[in-house]
């Protein structure tokens, strides 16, 4: 298990996860969000690729429409 902060909030999870399978857990897969991982914006391209770890600090955040 892993340790990491999630919005402010902390959270555990599976170890050697990638972002994409946090966003499935949490069903942000189709939604437009943004992912900062550790301060640094992750394009979507890489959201397989990055693993997370103990500590990471995750935020995600959604756009809404509106006027």
């Amino acid at each position: 298990m892993a340790k990491l902060q999630l919005n402010g909030k902390k959270i555990s999870i599976k170890s050697n996860i990638s972002i994409f399978d946090l966003l499935v857990k949490y069903k942000l897969t189709n939604k437009k969000i943004a992912v900062e991982h550790n301060g640094k914006i992750i394009p979507k391209t890489n959201y397989k690729k990055k693993k997370l770890k103990n500590n990471d600090k995750i935020e995600i955040v959604h756009f809404i429409g509106g006027g």
